[in-house]
């Protein structure tokens, strides 16, 4: 029988932001030069797998501190969500899939 949790709604908030933010940062990272600092393009085809990366102009200051920002705030939600007083009311043997449940309880809400 599957065990159901009532959780939080702060950490369920906690846990929401956390997802949005660790998008957000990655869409951006994506969207950044491949170096944080200019460097020139390479090409490696003498290996197993080819690699190649174009010129990287680096990245700008404002876009140092807006990775800088998403981190940060990614770390003070991971640790927000994981050390959440909640937690310890949940017995061990249970503790990982709630977890789990907690991780994709978004994606059941969209229906997904």
């Amino acid at each position: 029988m599957a065990v159901t949790h009532e959780f939080p709604s702060d950490l369920l908030q906690g846990q929401e932001e956390l997802h949005q933010v660790r998008a957000e940062l990655l869409a951006l990272l994506k969207r950044l030069p491949w170096s944080v600092v200019p460097l020139d393009g390479f090409s490696d085809t003498g290996g197993w797998r080819k690699v190649e990366r174009p010129a990287s102009p680096g990245w700008t200051e404002d876009e140092q501190a807006e990775v800088e920002k998403l981190r940060e705030r990614e770390r003070e939600l991971a640790v927000f969500v994981s050390g959440h007083r909640y937690w310890k009311e949940v017995a061990a043997p249970d503790v990982v899939d709630a977890r789990m449940l907690l991780k994709h309880v978004h994606e059941e809400a969209a229906g997904g």
